[in-house]
């Protein structure tokens, strides 16, 4: 009679068969840069995460490098906001400063931007609107304004979050034409309209003033259309494909895995983080068994880089 229990009788022969196993070195932490001085608050609904000026970040910079925590990615708060987020591509702006900053402190740091607009705008939408709707050529004329910035204020690798249609292509192709064709594009590819994101746009600022996010982001609903849409960046020139939000999504994560031979990144979103949180806050959850059990999950469903807001936390117990 086989027995499968034989193999998991202690916790040596466990380890010895372990399919799937997660590691530092599979993080990317996201970090709220706020222009300003002396800022350091803590985000309500992200319990452990802060909305930091430039000035206040070594402390959290420093504890990264100690962790091995190598790559984060950086999310601008500016104070001045318009209805096209032009600030994105100011070459003085806050993620462009932070970015110069970092580089030239923490240089073994691998820093990625969200490249968006949503944080910039003073609407809130991921681009130029015309009326109530989103225009999306006319938000790929500003993508290539804010691209060109974070490649010249440093950053290592580019995530465009916006899902308008064609921006990969036109970011590629302005990047190869100033001299950044090594430059990584990690597609926010299959990007769900999830009620996941709330906290988000508490820490960020970015909440639409009016509407949804439903006629660019996809629906929830739709496993075939993911296989459509990062069909369609790697075709224009991604390098990683994203899958968000995580948690809810794992079959499509290992939908994307199993079709495209290209590294596939999961983000775990804040409104997973600040679920996990607020049940182990009220001791119904063993929050730190709950948060790895999850990272554990969108590894083995195939994701080989994972966005989350509980990489120091988890990072102290993988050590």
């Amino acid at each position: 009679m086989f027995r499968p229990r034989r193999l998991r009788s202690n916790p040596q022969i466990r380890n010895l068969v372990r399919e799937t196993t997660l590691s530092v070195n599979d993080f990317i932490y996201p970090m709220f840069i706020e222009e300003g001085e002396n800022i350091r608050k803590e985000i309500i609904s992200m319990p452990g995460i802060y909305r930091t000026s430039i000035d206040r970040l070594d402390a959290e910079l420093q504890e990264l490098v100690d962790l091995g925590i190598n790559s984060i990615m950086l999310f601008g708060i500016p104070k001045k906001k318009d209805a096209i987020g032009s600030e994105s591509w100011n070459s003085e702006g806050v993620v462009q400063q932070a970015a110069r900053y970092i580089k030239a402190k923490y240089p073994q740091l691998y820093l990625v931007a969200d490249i968006c607009f949503c944080e910039y705008t003073d609407h809130g939408h991921c681009g130029v609107l015309d009326g109530e709707t989103v225009n999306n050529d006319e938000t790929l004329l500003n993508l290539e304004k804010q691209t060109l910035s974070m490649a010249e204020a440093g950053f290592d690798m580019l995530a465009p979050s916006g899902m308008m249609d064609g921006g990969i292509g036109v970011m590629r192709d302005v990047l190869d034409l100033n001299g950044y064709e090594n430059m990584p594009l990690m597609a926010y590819a299959v990007k769900y309209s999830s009620a996941f994101y709330g906290p988000f746009r508490d820490a960020a600022d970015s909440a639409p003033s009016f509407g949804d996010r439903k006629t660019y982001q996809m629906d929830p609903a739709n496993r075939l259309e993911a296989i459509k849409e990062a069909t369609l960046d790697l075709q224009q020139g991604a390098d990683i494909l994203m899958v968000k939000p995580a948690l809810s999504y794992l079959d499509i994560i290992r939908e994307v895995k199993d079709q495209f031979d290209v590294p596939i990144a999961a983000y775990n979103v804040s409104g997973e983080y600040a679920m996990v949180k607020a049940a182990a806050a009220n001791g119904w959850i063993d929050g730190e068994k709950v948060m790895l059990e999850k990272l554990m999950s969108m590894k083995r469903a195939g994701a080989d880089i994972i966005l989350t807001y509980h990489a120091k936390e988890a990072a102290k117990l993988l050590i």
